[in-house]
C-alpha cells in the first residue's frame, strides 16, 4: 500500500521529469548529466560573462522558494461559506504562496484568466513577509498579530517587493492554461521591475499589452497629477491565445444581448451526434445535474467518441429552459434571422451548455469608463455600509470588462490577491448578464484590520471577513435585482492550516510517549473532512469534486468524482468495510482506494483487503 506524501507537488522533480522526457540522451544513472545537455542545446547557451539580466539581493532565494513544496493543507470551513453543496466557487484564506503551491496539483494549467491588484508597495501596504524556514508558522505569526509595513526607510525596499512577487507569479504561470491570460494592475512605482520579472517567468514575447486604466480623476503627485495605472497583461502561451471577442473595446456598462426565455419548453429531443464531452461509455439515466436538474424521459443518454450515441429525450430545469424550443435545431441554436448564435453540447456531467459565436474585437491600449454604475456593481460602502477601508479598489466594470474579454461561460478565474472580492462580485455580476457559469477562486491573506475603524467596530476583524460578506450580499443583490434564482452566488471557504498529519518532531526527553502519540497519526483536533480534502489535494483533485457520503455501519465512506476515488478514514476498519466500498466504485473507470494509515482493526485485515482489492482489479491503493 503506497503512503501518500505529506508535501504538495514537487515542482523541481516535475521539471526534471520533463527534461528527461525531451532529452532522454542527457540522462545517466537517473541524473541529468549538464555537460550532455549543452552539446543538445548547441549554440543556445550563453556563455559570457556579461549577459542581459535583472537581478537583486535575494532573487535565488525567491526562486528555489517558489520550488519549495508546501507542508501545509487547506481546511473547509463550512460555518463561513455559502451553499456549500452546490457552489463551484472558492474563496481561500492564507498566505497566498503557500496556497498557491497547494493548488499546483489541482489545478494545474486549470485556470483561464488570472487577476491580482497586489501590494504596490507605497511603504503603508506590505504585509507579506515570507520565512524560508518554515512559512506555515510564519503565517500564524503573521495574522495574529500587526504586521509592519515596507516603509522607503528599508534598505531593501524594492528587493523586498520582488521577492515577495517574483515565487507567487512564478506559481502562477503553471496554473494558467496554454491559452491563459494573466492581468496585473500597478501603479508607477514598480511597473518597470514587475515588466522585467514577468518579460522572465512568462517571456517578452508573450506580452500582450502594457494597458493604461484612466482613473478619470486624479491625485497630485509631485510635479503632476497622477490620474492613470497599469495593467500588465501576459499570456500563457501568446501563439495558443485566439483573438479576443465579445466586447467593443470600452469599459462601458451595457447587459450583453441573450435570448429571450418566452414559452420555456420542458422537454426537449436531442439527436444522435450532439457534443457530449464525458469519457466514452459515460450514461446517464434517471435525474441528475443538482442544480441543473435533467431528467431522461426516453432513450439512453451515453458518450460516445466525444457525442451523444443515441437520440434522447429530457425533461430540463433552467439550464435549458433559457433557449426556445423552436428554435433548437440539430447542434445549433439560431436566431429569428437565421443566424447562427449558440452551438450546444453536454458537458462531462451531463449538463447542457452552449458556445456564444462572438466578433473578433481589438480593444484599445487606454481603458476608459463610461456609463452610470449598472444594477448590481454596487461599491463595497454601498453593500457593507460602512466606509471603504481600502485604499483604491477596483471596480466592477473594469474586471468585468477584462473577465468578458477572455473567458468563456465554463471558465475559471482565479485572484491570489483578492483584497475587497471586486473579482468575485464582477464574475456573479457578468454571468448574470450573459447566462454564463464561470467560476472564481478567492485567495487573500486574513491581515487584521485596523482596530479604530470602521470595519472593525462592525464585525471585521480582518479583510476576509470583509470580502466574504461582500460576496455575500452582491450575489443576493445581483439575484434580487434580475430575478435570476439559478445563479451560483455561493462560496466553498477553506483556510491554510499545518498538515492534518502528525510529523515527526521527538521530545527526546519523553521518547517513548512520542512513539505512542504516533500510533494514530492523524492530529486530535483534526476532522475526518479535515482530512479528505488534504487527500484530495495531494492526488490532484480540485476542491469542488463531487463527494458523497455513503454511511455503512456508522461509518463514513467517501466516493468522490463519481467513484473514480474511494475514501474511508475511519477507525476500525474491516474487510465488510472493504467489500461495501468496492460496490460504489465508476463503472468508466478503476478508482484509487484510500485508507487512513492507522485505520484497520489489525495488520492481517490490512493485508486481507489489499489482496481482495487486487482480486477485483483494483491495485491503486494508499494510505494517509
Amino acid at each position: 500500500m503506497e503512503k501518500l506524501g505529506g508535501k504538495s507537488m514537487d515542482l523541481v522533480k516535475t521539471n526534471i521529469e520533463a527534461l528527461k522526457q525531451l532529452f532522454p540522451e542527457v540522462v545517466t544513472e537517473g541524473k541529468i548529466d549538464f555537460e550532455k545537455l549543452k552539446l543538445v542545446l548547441g549554440e543556445e547557451i550563453e556563455k559570457r560573462n556579461e549577459r542581459y539580466e535583472f537581478t537583486w539581493y535575494g532573487k535565488t532565494q525567491a526562486m528555489k522558494l517558489a520550488q519549495t513544496p508546501s507542508t501545509g493543507t487547506l481546511r473547509p470551513d463550512k460555518a463561513s461559506s455559502k451553499n456549500w453543496d452546490t457552489t463551484e466557487n472558492l474563496y481561500i484564506e492564507g498566505d497566498n504562496l503557500e496556497v498557491l503551491k497547494l493548488l499546483q496539483k489541482s489545478y494545474f494549467g486549470k485556470i483561464k484568466m488570472i487577476y491580482i491588484d497586489p501590494p504596490y508597495n507605497t511603504g503603508k501596504d506590505f504585509v507579506y513577509k515570507d520565512d524560508f524556514r518554515d512559512n506555515i508558522k510564519n503565517y500564524k505569526e503573521m495574522t495574529e498579530q500587526t504586521t509592519k509595513a515596507n516603509t522607503e526607510t528599508n534598505g531593501r525596499y524594492h528587493t523586498d517587493w520582488l521577492n515577495m512577487m517574483y515565487p507567487r507569479l512564478k506559481l502562477a504561470r503553471n496554473l494558467l492554461r496554454e491559452d491563459g491570460v494573466i492581468f496585473v494592475s500597478i501603479d508607477d512605482r514598480e511597473k518597470a521591475n514587475l515588466r522585467k520579472i514577468m518579460d522572465e517567468i512568462f517571456g517578452e514575447e508573450n506580452l500582450l499589452s502594457e494597458l493604461v486604466w484612466d482613473l478619470g480623476t486624479g491625485t497630485q503627485a509631485g510635479h503632476f497629477t497622477r490620474s492613470h495605472e497599469y495593467i500588465l497583461t501576459y499570456a500563457k502561451r501568446k501563439d495558443s491565445l485566439p483573438n479576443f471577442s465579445g466586447g467593443d473595446g470600452v469599459i462601458e456598462d451595457r447587459a450583453t444581448k441573450k435570448i429571450s426565455a418566452k414559452n420555456p419548453a420542458s422537454t426537449f429531443d436531442f439527436p444522435a451526434g450532439v457534443k457530449f464531452e464525458a469519457p466514452d461509455g459515460t450514461e446517464f439515466t434517471g435525474e441528475w445535474g443538482g442544480t441543473e436538474k435533467i431528467r431522461l424521459i426516453k432513450g439512453r443518454m451515453i458518450a460516445k467518441n466525444g457525442k451523444l450515441a443515441e437520440p434522447v429525450t429530457l425533461e430540463a430545469g433552467w439550464a435549458m429552459k433559457k433557449q426556445m424550443e423552436s428554435w433548437f435545431k440539430g447542434e445549433e441554436t439560431y436566431d429569428s434571422k437565421g443566424q447562427k448564435v449558440l452551438g450546444f453540447y453536454f458537458n462531462s456531467n451531463g449538463v447542457l451548455r452552449y458556445l456564444k459565436e462572438r466578433s473578433v474585437v481589438n480593444p484599445p491600449t487606454v481603458l476608459r469608463e463610461k456609463g452610470s454604475t449598472k444594477v448590481g456593481s454596487q461599491t463595497v460602502e454601498e453593500l457593507l455600509e460602512f466606509d471603504n477601508p481600502f485604499n483604491f479598489p477596483k471596480p466592477v466594470l473594469l474586471l468585468k470588462f477584462l473577465i468578458e474579454l477572455v473567458t468563456d461561460d465554463e471558465d475559471l478565474i482565479l485572484d491570489f490577491f483578492s483584497g475587497s472580492a471586486t473579482t468575485a462580485h464582477a464574475v456573479m455580476q457578468l454571468n448574470a448578464e450573459d447566462g454564463g457559469n464561470r467560476k472564481f477562486i478567492m485567495v487573500q491573506l486574513p491581515e487584521l484590520t485596523d482596530e479604530k475603524s470602521e470595519a472593525y467596530k462592525a464585525g471585521y476583524k480582518n479583510i476576509c471577513d470583509i470580502g466574504k460578506e461582500r460576496i455575500r450580499r452582491a450575489g443576493e443583490k445581483i439575484v434580487q435585482e434580475t430575478g435570476k434564482t439559478d445563479l451560483d452566488i455561493g462560496f466553498k471557504v477553506f483556510k491554510l492550516d499545518s498538515s492534518n498529519v502528525k510529523t515527526w518532531d521527538p521530545d527526546l526527553e519523553n521518547l517513548e510517549q512520542t512513539l505512542f502519540d504516533l500510533q494514530n497519526n492523524i492530529k486530535e483536533d483534526r476532522s475526518k473532512e479535515d482530512l479528505l480534502y488534504e487527500v484530495l489535494l495531494k492526488i490532484g483533485l480540485p476542491l469542488t469534486t463531487p463527494i458523497e457520503e455513503i454511511d455503512y455501519n456508522g461509518k463514513t465512506i467517501y466516493s468522490v468524482g463519481f467513484g473514480s476515488v474511494l475514501l474511508c478514514l475511519e477507525d476500525e476498519i474491516d474487510l465488510d468495510i472493504v467489500n461495501e466500498m468496492m460496490k460504489h466504485q465508476s463503472e468508466h473507470m478503476t478508482p484509487k482506494v484510500i485508507f487512513k494509515e492507522s485505520g484497520f482493526i489489525n495488520d492481517s485485515v490490512k493485508t486481507n483487503a489489499i489482496q481482495t482489492l487486487k482480486k477485483n482489479g483494483i491495485t491503486d491503493v494508499r494510505s494517509v
